[in-house]
């Protein structure tokens, strides 16, 4: 997904661009499972939590709809309705509507393709 959106986490390192949005996606993962406890102490780092995911999957977003993205048309479509479901869900979690799963749920099955496990459609 990612041309150039990476290249600050990326210096330094031999990383590809799919291990390097796997370690993205696991880091805001890991986040959002952490912050989301039903605790009015707690929503400020929930809200950073959410705040992050949103913008890793803008990111995928805009890459996702640059004309030069060269991931067949079909994915990248699903990879931009996934966007708007998170950004959909993140609005009820932060209303209080919802917990973070389905987001976790989301990123998780990103991973597992970027690891090339697929299991699905």
């Amino acid at each position: 997904m990612a041309r150039t959106a990476y290249s600050a986490a990326r210096q330094g390192s031999a990383r590809t661009p799919r291990s390097t949005e796997y370690a993205l996606l696991a880091k805001v993962t890991a986040l959002l499972k952490e912050t989301d406890r039903h605790d009015a102490l707690a929503f400020p780092a929930l809200a950073q939590a959410i705040e992050q995911n949103r913008k890793l999957w803008l990111r995928f977003a805009l890459d996702v709809a640059h004309p030069d993205n060269e991931l067949p048309r079909d994915l990248r479509a699903r990879i931009f309705y996934l966007y708007e479901i998170v950004q959909q869900h993140s609005a009820r979690v932060l209303a209080h509507r919802a917990d973070t799963g389905l987001l976790v749920d989301i990123n998780r099955a990103v991973m597992r393709g970027l690891a090339g496990q697929g299991g699905g459609s």
